[in-house]
């Protein structure tokens, strides 16, 4: 039986509850009753202890005496079962009329994206989870994140990037509680974060501030190894990033996350329907001062002679397709791995052929697929990824 004494302690040395048990130092009441669960014993000595069952038995025993009862029919009525009822549970506060509604700035709902057909802005704690267990019933153990930032976070420095409660870390952190075993890949760049929508923090007259965005970028990759990420992708285009995230990592114990490195990241119209997605359009201007020309292929050596000189892990080519070239290029004068990216703008066209019967989007898709590993792709980063595992596995769409 559970009991609880009421009384304090005093100089009394032991005294045995109905249980059985001894109970020291326990100060006698002024009362001559014993109250145990059910029934009142008399006691031999003047000096009785209050004992109660429950909360509720005494609240009821208050609300009697009350009515002026005493405490012989006090007690009797509650064991009778008369005892009074309690009172009613007051309302639960509610706001005041014509309060606003403030939503939350972080969505968790998934949000069909208009370019890109079968493609969503997953909610990060349901959707993202679901999707991820589809990829990982065909195959795909490897994802990359992309966030969507709302605009009350964005600044002209992009300090959100590195918040380790913001979007990407909880993300992290939630994806590998639920699959540990789960290769996590996330984009380091300002983009997603900045005021302006360039990839870098942007000085007054328009120029791009290279050291000051590569300080932001490594604070950026640090929160994410912290929450979590197997491999950081700097896909900002900034000199000397690559070695800068390097040390950055490695100072602070993160020498096993490797870096994914966009070494050959071009100016191309083929991104017009990601930037919709991510609302990530640039304020002003465009990025063909940070990115590379379309036009010019030896500059992808230099960029991967340099990355490959500070640290990098993987080297990878964007967009993919419009760019074999450079995906066998990289390939035939790196031994590092070589990434390419299959951009939503190859996705976006590819899904537009099918849907107007024009292509057959499967056959077409596999091709394409096919096309970025025959040039020496050893990672294919595509928004293709669940439904190409689900044909492999012999799926129908």
């Amino acid at each position: 039986m559970a009991c609880t004494i009421l009384m304090a302690p005093s100089n009394v040395q032991a005294i045995k509850c109905l249980d059985g048990q001894n109970y020291v130092g326990l100060k006698p009441s002024t009362t001559q009753k014993f109250i145990s669960a059910g029934r009142a014993i008399k006691t031999h000595s003047r000096s009785l202890f209050i004992v109660r069952a429950s909360e509720k038995r005494d609240e009821s025993l208050k609300d009697l005496k009350k009515m002026g009862l005493s405490d012989e029919e006090c007690e009797a009525a509650v064991v009778a079962g008369n005892a009074p009822d309690a009172p009613p549970v007051p309302p639960k506060a509610v706001a005041p009329a014509r309060t606003p509604v403030v939503p939350s700035l972080v969505s968790e709902e998934d949000t069909p994206i208009g370019a890109m057909p079968g493609c969503y802005r997953l909610g990060w704690r349901h959707g993202l989870v679901e999707e991820v267990s589809k990829a990982r019933d065909v195959g795909v153990n490897n994802i990359v994140l992309f966030p969507k930032v709302p605009d009350a976070l964005k600044s002209p420095t992009g300090d959100e990037a590195y918040n380790e409660n913001g979007i990407v870390p909880r993300a992290i952190r939630l994806l590998k509680d639920k699959y540990p075993d789960l290769v996590i890949y996330t984009d380091v760049a300002l983009d997603p974060y900045s005021s302006d929508g360039h990839d870098g923090i942007v000085r007054e007259d328009g120029v791009i501030m290279n050291d000051e965005t590569v300080h932001q970028l490594c604070k950026q990759a640090v929160a994410q190894a912290r929450a979590g990420a197997d491999v950081v992708s700097p896909s900002d285009m900034m000199d000397g990033r690559v070695g800068a995230i390097r040390a950055a990592l490695d100072a602070e114990g993160f020498q096993h996350v490797s870096i994914m490195s966009y070494t050959a990241k071009y100016a191309s119209a083929f991104y017009g329907p990601f930037r919709e997605a991510l609302d990530s359009n640039p304020r002003f201007g465009d990025k063909k001062t940070y990115q590379m020309n379309p036009a010019n292929f030896r500059e992808a050596l230099v960029e991967a002679r340099a990355d490959e000189a500070e640290g990098a892990d993987i080297l990878l080519v964007k967009p993919g397709l419009p760019y074999l070239d450079i995906i066998r290029l990289l390939r035939d004068s790196s031994p590092l791995p070589i990434a390419a990216y299959q951009v939503s703008g190859e996705y976006s066209m590819i899904k537009a052929g099918g849907v107007l019967k024009m292509i057959d989007e499967e056959k077409v898709m596999m091709e394409s697929l096919m096309c970025l590993r025959r040039a020496g792709a050893d990672i294919i980063l595509t928004y293709f990824a669940l439904q190409a595992a689900r044909c492999l596995c012999g799926e129908k769409r």
